[in-house]
């Protein structure tokens, strides 16, 4: 029989895990947190907000209830101050919708960041499944939700009706007086109610975000065995990429040592470093690295060249400025042209030498190279 004991998932979800899940559109939100955003920013607008919007509808319903003989008798008078109306209703509403809106956006941002996904709007057949369907409905994440929803509408209510029977003289009241007074009045009145559901929804928010992360985590959690299977699928692409690297340089340690017999020269130093050093006047702007290399590398280097007849001249700190500041297959650095100059200079005099075309030269010349650029150099 397995051992289903390793499938238990109780350890906590790797960051890959996590990233994965965040690219699927899964993170924690909390819906106490944005019932509170919406309802305090919706407080907030209307505390600031109303006497100027109770001001401009009074004036619209007064213009609007305005007629003469003339207006009442004309064709479309009617039609068109009912749209004017609407038109200052709509414009009066915007800004309470534009606010609920980025209370209800802010309130998601501020619960699990933000993220751009269309996968959770993919068709996923498996909810058709009745027998799948009753699990998630007594799943623990569902009764959690219908427990708090129930308890927080049972909170909310209590709050309503209790300040409604303490302030249900003062409603009465409003109906005697003028629009704009009953206006001021009931919204002076529903101040202090408002106040006590923020207060009630500012409590269940506070419970509600630590219990969403919490939810969200232990949904997240991993078993053993997918640990293990995770560390396997990086230490698997880790595999693969030293492998490429290692084909990499291959190819490249191949189409070097191809390009050895056709150089003009190679540097030494004299046994650790080799540099292969091509240069045609007519399509090159300066000399160019076809092949650098160490220790075995150099060797080989410096083996192939002596097999194909190409120049290997011992040149220590040229050498190493070279191994350390020029690039395969890039032209040297501008600072060596002069040493590298003095080499190819020495090199083409010696092979006109030994075709009777010119004089054998002495020892090869001091070389011009910047104690900086030795990696030697202290």
């Amino acid at each position: 029989m397995a051992d289903t004991s390793s499938q238990d998932k109780h350890l906590p979800a790797s960051q890959r895990k996590l990233d994965k899940a965040r690219e699927d559109g899964q993170v924690a939100r909390s819906r106490d947190l944005g019932h509170f955003a919406v309802v305090a920013a919706g407080s907030a607008l209307i505390a600031w907000y109303a006497p100027a919007v109770a001001t401009v509808l009074r004036n619209a319903l007064v213009t609007s209830l305005r007629f003469d003989r003339a207006q009442a008798l004309g064709d479309g008078v009617m039609g068109d101050r009912l749209g004017a109306l609407t038109m200052t209703w709509a414009w009066a509403a915007v800004p309470f919708g534009l606010a609920m809106i980025a209370a209800a956006v802010g309130s998601g941002l501020a619960m699990g960041g933000w993220t751009w996904t269309a996968k959770p709007l993919g068709p996923k057949f498996e909810f058709l499944n009745p027998v799948a369907g009753l699990g998630r409905v007594f799943s623990k994440q569902q009764s959690l939700d219908a427990l708090k929803a129930s308890v927080l509408a049972l909170v909310l209510g209590t709050i309503g009706a209790l300040w409604l029977k303490a302030h249900v003289m003062d409603f009465a009241g409003v109906l005697a007086m003028p629009l704009p007074a009953a206006l001021a009045a009931a919204s002076g009145a529903m101040t202090g109610g408002l106040l006590l559901l923020l207060l009630a929804l500012a409590l269940f928010a506070a419970l509600d975000v630590p219990l969403q992360k919490h939810l969200h985590g232990s949904r997240l959690k991993m078993s053993h065995q997918e640990l293990k299977q995770e560390s396997k699928e990086q230490e698997g692409n880790a595999e693969i990429k030293v492998k490429v690297r290692a084909r990499m340089r291959e190819m490249t340690k191949r189409r070097m040592m191809a390009a050895v017999p056709k150089a003009d020269l190679v540097v030494m130093n004299p046994t650790h470093y080799a540099v292969a050093l091509k240069y045609d006047d007519k399509t090159m702007a300066a000399p160019r690295v076809v092949a650098k290399g160490a220790d075995l590398i150099a060797l080989r280097i410096r083996d192939l060249a002596k097999d194909n007849q190409v120049p290997v001249l011992e040149a220590p700190m040229l050498a190493r400025a070279l191994y350390a500041h020029a690039e395969l297959d890039r032209e040297i650095p501008a600072r060596l042209f002069g040493a590298v100059a003095q080499v190819l200079a020495y090199v083409y005099q010696l092979r006109s030498a030994l075709a009777g075309k010119a004089s054998m030269p002495g020892a090869l010349p001091a070389l011009d190279v910047p104690p900086e650029l030795d990696p030697h150099f202290a």
